[in-house]
């Protein structure tokens, strides 16, 4: 009786010190949840890029930029000045002016 009310008094005191999981649980939990994040990341950052890409005068490759150079949305875009645009590689003049356009 008492070394299990010990026992529980342990668990509730030191959680990590007893646990159920052994390590190599706790080692493939962690793995299986950074796959899940970065497949996550990937499939976010594609869908992020497709819709900058529905801005007129927005191609793949200047939404691939756009979306690097930290313009994650939309709003992002046409709220930005246009020497923040400018500094990005592969988006020129004119794309600037279609954008503030939108405005």
């Amino acid at each position: 009786m008492i070394s299990k009310f010990l026992g529980k008094l342990k668990s509730i005191l030191f959680k990590s010190a007893v646990s159920s999981e052994t390590p190599l649980k706790k080692e493939k939990k962690a793995a299986k949840s950074a796959k899940t994040k970065t497949k996550t990341k990937a499939v976010n950052s594609k869908k992020n890029i497709e819709t900058l890409t529905t801005l007129p005068g927005v191609g793949a490759k200047s939404a691939k930029a756009l979306y690097e150079a930290g313009f994650k949305t939309t709003k992002s875009v046409i709220a930005a000045d246009e020497k923040e645009l400018l500094a990005v590689s592969g988006v020129g003049i004119n794309l600037v002016k279609k954008l503030k356009k939108l405005k």
